[in-house]
C-alpha cells in the first residue's frame, strides 16, 4: 500500500511562486502515474495536473497551463508540483494520487485513482 504526503503549501500573495511535493512511503512511485487535484470550500475536485510513471508525459488543465509545471524524481519517490503567477482562484487545498496510467481525459477523473494524501492548503491572497 502507498502512503502520500503533501507537502509546501502556504500563504502567498497574488503573483507569487510555490512548490508542493508529494512524497510516497511503502511503495515505490516509479510504476504509478501521478496527478494532483485541488478542491476548494464548496466546489469539487478539481485535476490540475498528472505525469506518467516515466515522467515523460504531462498533461494540465486549461486553468493552470503554463503556470505550473508538474516534474518527479523517482530516485527519491517524490512528485512536485511548481506553481507560478498564483491567482486568488488557485486558492485551495491540494492533493496528490496515484493511478496505474496517467494519460489524456483519464488525468483528470478522480475516481480512477488509488492512493490519495491528505492534502495540503494553498492560499492565495494580498
Amino acid at each position: 500500500q502507498v502512503q502520500l504526503v503533501e507537502s509546501g503549501g502556504g500563504l502567498v500573495q497574488p503573483g507569487g511562486s510555490l512548490r508542493l511535493s508529494c512524497a510516497a512511503s511503502g511503495s515505490t512511485l516509479d510504476s504509478y502515474g501521478i496527478g494532483w487535484f485541488r478542491q476548494a470550500p464548496g466546489k469539487e475536485r478539481e485535476g490540475v495536473s498528472c505525469i506518467s510513471s516515466s515522467g515523460g508525459n504531462t498533461y494540465y488543465a486549461d486553468s493552470v497551463k503554463g503556470r505550473f509545471t508538474i516534474s518527479r524524481d523517482n530516485a527519491k519517490n517524490t512528485v512536485y508540483l511548481q506553481m507560478n503567477s498564483l491567482k486568488p482562484e488557485d486558492t485551495a487545498v491540494y492533493y496528490c494520487a496515484t493511478v496505474p496510467r496517467a494519460y489524456g481525459a483519464v488525468c483528470f477523473r478522480p475516481w480512477t485513482y488509488a492512493y490519495w494524501g491528505q492534502g495540503t492548503q494553498v492560499t492565495v491572497s494580498s
